[in-house]
């Protein structure tokens, strides 16, 4: 179940928000005059979020390639990775 907090609670409970986004690695929505206005999390969860984010980038962007014919042979790509091994680019 979520844990929300008014925006009230936020600037009056700061440090036990933060214990919490900590010890539980989960989310917390703040609301402003009612309303859902923000999620505050952890650094660590945040950057765990964008790394999945880009990860699923790559993924989708990979898989346009292969629908769009945009790919190679096993050879082929051996041959550019040993290439870019070569020249320093990996």
């Amino acid at each position: 179940m979520p844990n929300i907090k008014s925006s009230t609670d936020l600037r009056n409970n700061y440090n036990e928000i933060s214990s919490f986004c900590h010890e539980t690695s989960e989310p917390v929505f703040i609301t402003k005059n009612g309303r859902g206005d923000l999620a505050v999390m952890s650094i660590e969860l945040y950057n765990e979020f964008m790394s999945r984010y880009e990860l699923y980038q790559l993924l989708q962007q990979s898989e346009a390639d292969f629908t769009n014919g945009r790919t190679l042979s096993f050879e082929d790509s051996m041959k550019s990775l040993r290439e870019d091994l070569k020249n320093g680019q990996l």
